[in-house]
């Protein structure tokens, strides 16, 4: 892509709809929400990426023990981490052509991330529609072999838009990659909560669970990833700086929240909090299903 391609890029990607770009300064002609983005990714890298790590190590043990279920988290918090990688890229204000290369890099991590979180959300979902199926066929072979292809599906955004593809239409092929798995989460969680008190071999506590998590990946993918499919594709958000700033931030707020994906997939602490809310309602349901 040439240089002026990328500097409408980066600068409507950053908040600023500008097209005056210094590379060597890393400036705008407008300065919209600079200094607010400066400090909040600042603090985002600071808190994320240690725990981030801690996570990853924390939960590569659990996959040594023949636990398949922590390998599509353990996928969704590497995306992260190269998402830190290219927020650092940013507060060191690089070159422009690293900058460059790690813009790419991280929109590809982060339609990895939306790819790692469907896979989290179905997965939840087999474990309780399709307890048998999923107990006979969850393998880390077939695990690792998703995760290839879901590492592999955001090059088809990637390159093309790279090498040959011009912004208009790439802002619309992004969209479409985010906009997919949105009715399927829906799709998860609407046939968990059908099948769930159906699921006798599940326990309460890893009912609950499920449940939390499937909310949870909706709840930030509704709040994190669907403004950036509205600026994608209706015209006048991407011309409203407010909306275009707080949509790159929310964006950037993404590995903080996949933490708390982490903490749902524990055991521990968690189970008491959904079991004061209203999932609390499956322990008396499956009283007086064992009484009958």
């Amino acid at each position: 892509m040439e240089s002026n391609d990328y500097s409408n890029v980066t600068s409507q990607y950053n908040g600023h709809n500008c097209t005056d770009y210094d590379y060597r300064n890393e400036t705008y002609s407008c300065n919209f929400g600079s200094y607010t983005e400066y400090v909040m990714t600042c603090v985002i890298i600071s808190i994320g990426l240690p725990l981030t790590l801690v996570a990853i190590y924390s939960l590569y043990s659990q996959v040594q023990n023949n636990n398949v279920a922590p390998i599509f988290i353990i996928n969704l918090l590497i995306s992260d981490i190269i998402q830190f990688c290219y927020m650092i890229i940013k507060v060191a204000k690089p070159d422009w052509k690293i900058d460059e290369i790690f813009f790419y890099i991280y929109y590809y991590s982060v339609l990895a991330s939306v790819g790692f979180m469907v896979c989290i959300a179905l997965e939840r979902y087999l474990v309780i529609a399709w307890p048998l199926w999923y107990r006979f066929r969850r393998t880390i072979k077939i695990s690792l072999v998703v995760c290839v292809v879901v590492w592999t599906l955001p090059l088809v955004y990637v390159l093309p838009v790279y090498f040959w593809v011009r912004f208009e239409i790439s802002e619309t092929i992004f969209a479409v990659f985010l906009l997919v798995p949105f009715p399927l989460l829906i799709f998860f969680l609407g046939g968990t909560l059908k099948s769930l008190f159906a699921a006798i071999s599940v326990p309460s506590d890893e009912k609950r669970r499920i449940v939390g998590i499937l909310i949870l990946v909706l709840l930030i993918y509704t709040l994190l990833f669907l403004p950036n499919i509205i600026w994608s594709l209706v015209e006048e958000a991407r011309y409203n700086h407010t909306f275009s700033g707080l949509t790159f931030i929310l964006l950037r707020f993404s590995p903080l929240a996949d933490l708390i994906l982490y903490v749902f997939m524990r055991k521990g602490a968690i189970d008491k909090l959904l079991a004061s809310l209203c999932c609390c309602r499956m322990d008396s349901d499956d009283n007086s299903r064992s009484s009958v």
